[in-house]
C-alpha cells in the first residue's frame, strides 16, 4: 500500500510549511496491522521524509513527536505486512485533542467521549467544535 497519495502529501505539505504554528487537524492515521502502534499524522517537512504528529507504539505512552516515512515505509512484521493507512480515517477535531484524549486512555483514541472530554480539558470553545455524532443520532 502507498502510504501517502499525492492528495495527502500535499496537505501534509502545506501543513508543514505553514508560517505559524497551528494545531492541525490530522491528515492521515497509520497503524500496524500485527501490532499496537498507531501514528495519527498533521505535517509533513520540506525534506519529504520528516512527518510530525501523535505516535503510539503501543507501551501506555503516546506522545507529539516526529517520525521518518521511510522508516516506516520499510517496516515489515509477521508474515511481512508493513503499515498501513487507515483509509475510513476521518479526523474530527484538532490534534492537541487526540493528544490529550491519549493521554487520559494510555492509547490513540477514537471515541467520541474521550474525544470531548479531552476538547473539554483543554477548554477549546463549543464552536470550533464538530457537531456531537450521538447528538444527532439520538434526534
Amino acid at each position: 500500500m502507498i502510504l501517502i497519495t499525492d492528495e495527502l502529501r500535499a496537505r501534509l505539505l502545506a501543513n508543514g510549511a505553514a508560517e505559524t504554528e497551528t494545531d492541525h487537524i490530522p491528515v492521515v492515521k497509520f497503524f500496524n496491522p500485527t501490532g499496537a502502534a498507531t501514528w495519527l499524522l498533521t505535517e509533513l517537512d520540506a525534506d519529504g521524509d520528516t512527518l510530525f504528529g501523535l505516535c503510539d507504539l503501543g507501551f501506555g505512552f503516546p506522545e507529539l513527536g516526529s517520525v521518518s516515512l521511510a522508516e516506516l515505509e520499510a517496516v515489515k512484521g509477521p508474515l511481512g505486512l508493513g503499515i498501513e493507512r487507515d483509509l475510513h480515517f476521518k479526523a474530527r477535531f484538532p490534534l492537541s485533542v487526540y493528544a490529550e484524549a491519549a493521554r487520559i486512555a494510555g492509547h490513540i483514541t477514537e471515541a467520541e467521549r474521550l474525544l470531548r472530554q479531552a476538547a473539554a480539558a483543554l477548554s477549546l470553545p463549543i464552536s470550533e467544535l464538530p457537531p456531537d455524532a450521538a447528538e444527532h443520532k439520538r434526534r
